[in-house]
């Protein structure tokens, strides 16, 4: 197939795809289905990558005993896979350029013991996919009911927290105030740059779900306003952490490309997602740099403005190496006499 013949209709950066993450019960499918009942004037396509398809009515425009494609009042569309992502996310793409489909992004619902990293690196790392689809943002749903006891059993449950770019408690009234404000502040401490709401029946906005830019490289980077006042010594059971950052000092740009690829050599397995704004010494420019596990990314992005000019990196991960952490980016600072 004539590749070039299917790209002019995509947006610049290729479609958007939000990945919709969470444990078991946590909600996922009440959000999918108020997503494609919502008036946002989008035109979805919603992979489930289980066996089942979810509860919409419509009329059956595809079955090929591999997946099931559903349309929706809305126009929406959704589609039950039964096999490979990387398939059935090309399978979509060619069917949406031979004009069979019309679809402007992606939703992509995983299973509840899934972890999400592997869906996000097939999309980040896969040639043919990274040219035609960008990822907007992970959003993690956690049952505000069990997410506690989630969190201290299942590393799935821990996974899925760190890698969010938004976080939604769900099923808050079966809870206390006292109980939310706990769960709530343990999210922060674990994710700081993930933004955290509360919603009952999967009733959220949908620009705030499906417009995140958890991924753009000429983003900045949100840390929660109260980061590191949530950073309290922890008192549940070890997992995911985040560790961040700061300093005034530009970075020595060769010094500092050489500790990330050392860190991500030694510790990338454990490292979920991170991600940071850097100042490079004698660079008139913002560096952003993000990254899952070893997939890593350090492009320019806007110049900086008149003012003092300061660096911000968050890790998200288990087991950070804090000591490497800390000591070799102090290391990597512009004018750093090394030992």
């Amino acid at each position: 197939m004539n590749s070039s013949r299917l790209l002019p209709d995509l947006p610049p950066d290729g479609l958007p795809v939000t990945v919709v993450t969470g444990f078991l019960g946590s909600g996922k499918t009440t959000l999918i289905n108020n997503l494609l009942k919502s008036p946002h004037g989008l035109k979805l396509a919603v992979i489930e990558n289980e066996f089942g398809a979810v509860g919409v009515d419509g009329q059956i425009l595809v079955r090929d005993g591999a997946e099931e494609i559903i349309q929706t009042e809305n126009g929406c569309l959704c589609c039950t896979v039964r096999g490979d992502l990387k398939r059935a996310l090309t399978s979509l793409y060619e069917r949406r350029a031979a004009g069979e489909l019309a679809f402007d992004r992606v939703v992509i619902e995983t299973t509840g013991l899934a972890q999400p990293a592997p869906v996000v690196q097939t999309l980040l790392v896969d040639a043919y996919l990274a040219a035609r689809y960008r990822i907007d943002g992970v959003v993690t749903l956690v049952d505000a009911l069990h997410g506690a006891e989630q969190l201290d059993r299942h590393p799935e449950a821990q996974e899925q927290a760190g890698f969010a770019d938004r976080l939604i408690l769900t099923k808050p009234d079966l809870v206390s105030p006292e109980q939310l404000t706990a769960l709530a502040d343990r999210l922060k401490d674990m994710n700081p740059r993930a933004a955290v709401r509360i919603a009952r029946q999967g009733d959220v906005q949908a620009d705030w779900v499906l417009d995140v830019g958890g991924f753009d490289v000429s983003g900045v980077l949100d840390l929660h306003p109260g980061f590191p006042r949530y950073a309290r010594p922890a008192v549940h059971s070890p997992g995911v952490e985040s560790w961040v950052h700061r300093t005034d000092a530009p970075f020595d740009r060769e010094r500092l490309e050489l500790f990330l690829e050392t860190l991500l050599e030694w510790y990338g397995a454990d490292l979920l997602r991170y991600k940071g704004i850097l100042s490079l010494e004698d660079d008139p420019r913002r560096w952003i740099f993000q990254g899952v596990h070893r997939q890593r990314s350090l492009v320019p992005g806007e110049p900086w403005t008149d003012g003092p000019r300061s660096s911000v990196l968050v890790f998200i991960g288990t087991a950070l190496p804090r000591a490497v952490l800390d000591k070799g980016l102090e290391k990597c600072a512009a004018g750093t006499v090394l030992a």
